[in-house]
């Protein structure tokens, strides 16, 4: 199980993804970026509609506090930038109306987010 708990972190970014974590805070990951994209090993799950993926800048192994939800198919997010790994998936109706009620709750737009009390991956 995994608990992403008051850390400050929102959704800020709804476009062909909603994206989630500290981006606009003054909170330093203490874990730091991961070592190894394991997506650049060749373990790969496709960027479909509801899986979850890391973010990170234009090199692969600087993922840390950032992840996206795809909100379609996302393929091309399989190989660019040396991929993004997928590491968890939206399995029913009830949790993807939670997704579209986010994405819809976030401007195609700088400045309105919608903070997380807790996440939790199970």
């Amino acid at each position: 199980t995994w608990v992403f708990n008051n850390s400050g972190a929102t959704f800020y970014r709804s476009d062909f993804v909603i994206q989630c974590g500290l981006h606009g805070t003054k909170v330093v990951n203490p874990d730091g970026n991961l070592d190894v994209n394991e997506t650049s090993q060749n373990v790969r799950v496709s960027n479909t509609r509801g899986t979850v993926a890391t973010a990170h800048w234009d090199v692969p192994d600087c993922g840390n506090t950032e992840f996206f939800i795809n909100l379609k198919e996302n393929s091309h997010l399989d190989t660019a930038y040396g991929g993004y790994c997928v590491w968890a998936e939206v399995r029913d109706a009830s949790s993807f109306a939670v997704v579209d009620a986010i994405a819809e709750a976030i401007p195609r737009g700088p400045g309105v987010t919608v903070a997380i009390n807790s996440i939790t991956v199970e």
